[in-house]
């Protein structure tokens, strides 16, 4: 079986690629972390000019999806560039209202999170909520239901400065009592798991540059079979994980994206490690760009269920590949 994508996939990709190394997206990330919202508020629009957010909502909802290979192909970009922001949130928001039973929700919220002019953020049956501050939707997940919560308290910090979080306020207006999860937890899965691969594969090439251009002994330390080594072996985990990612975009079932989800992001968090050690000292500054990458790496690891609950679900479900 072959996971390849397609010259359309592959020139969206490239577009992310482009439009998002032109926007000096580390400044953005910086900005984002103070709660300075006006660059991360533009960069997010020009996302949602390239059609990512569309692509979670449906065409009766004037999106272009759902479409789950194409939001993975985006994701992959955004965590190579380490976009700051509720993404996997909105995203995975527009799944949730989408796949109500009442449409009613749906036709009020989705059209604005499909064009970019809404940002959402889900708690889901947790406390905290991610980017509340930033978020003009605010949707909370408890045992009596979906809520649009009517705001968010203070602003908590976190492992990674960019991903800040807010637990959002008690009651509201009830969307839904019982509202279907199972598709929702999936496609948060999938994004976090893209967004991963994303997040290591910039980490690999920040660290195949760096390895190129510092010398010991007269020579780079790059050309050191121990160095190769390393490097290799988080290549490997990457592209291991890769058609992992998009064969759970076409299946979504549950089973399968847990398992690209454990994957992607141990890979990652592998190559973090690497990355940081083949760095040496300057791997730890909060200056140097590398932690904004290396940060987000180890939240991820851990955001919508960690290794342990995804290896249970693994374990628990009907793989089909």
């Amino acid at each position: 079986m072959r996971f390849l994508l397609d010259a359309e996939q592959r020139a969206f990709a490239d577009s992310l690629d482009a439009m998002l190394t032109a926007a000096d997206t580390p400044s953005v990330v910086r900005d984002w972390s103070r709660g300075e919202h006006a660059g991360g508020r533009a960069l997010w629009s020009r996302i949602a000019e390239a059609g990512v957010f569309a692509l979670a909502v449906p065409q009766a909802y004037e999106g272009l999806g759902p479409r789950p290979v194409e939001l993975a192909v985006a994701f992959v970009e955004l965590g190579r560039h380490a976009v700051p922001g509720p993404l996997v949130e909105t995203v995975t928001a527009a799944t949730l209202l989408a796949g109500l039973p009442d449409p009613g929700p749906a036709k009020r919220l989705l059209p604005p999170l499909a064009t970019g002019e809404a940002v959402a953020t889900l708690a889901w049956t947790a406390p905290y909520a991610l980017d509340g501050d930033a978020a003009g939707l605010h949707l909370a997940l408890t045992a009596q239901g979906l809520y649009l919560s009517p705001g968010h308290g203070p602003v908590r910090h976190s492992l990674d400065p960019a991903r800040r979080l807010t637990p959002l306020e008690p009651g509201g207006e009830l969307l839904n009592p019982d509202p279907p999860t199972a598709h929702a937890l999936a496609c948060a899965r999938l994004t976090t798991a893209a967004q991963a691969l994303g997040i290591g594969l910039g980490l690999l090439d920040k660290t195949v540059a760096y390895v190129k251009q510092r010398t010991q002994f007269g020579a780079p330390i790059g050309s050191f079979q121990a160095v190769k080594h390393r490097l290799a072996d988080a290549k490997i985990a990457l592209e291991f994980a890769r058609p992992l990612l998009f064969g759970a975009a076409l299946t979504m079932a549950p089973a399968d994206v847990a398992a690209a989800k454990v994957t992607a992001c141990e890979a990652a968090y592998a190559t973090a490690r690497t990355a940081l050690q083949l760095h040496g000292a300057i791997g730890y500054t909060a200056e140097y760009d590398l932690s904004l990458w290396l940060t987000k790496a180890r939240a991820l690891r851990t955001a919508w269920g960690d290794p342990d609950v995804c290896r249970a679900e693994v374990l628990s479900g009907d793989r089909r590949w």
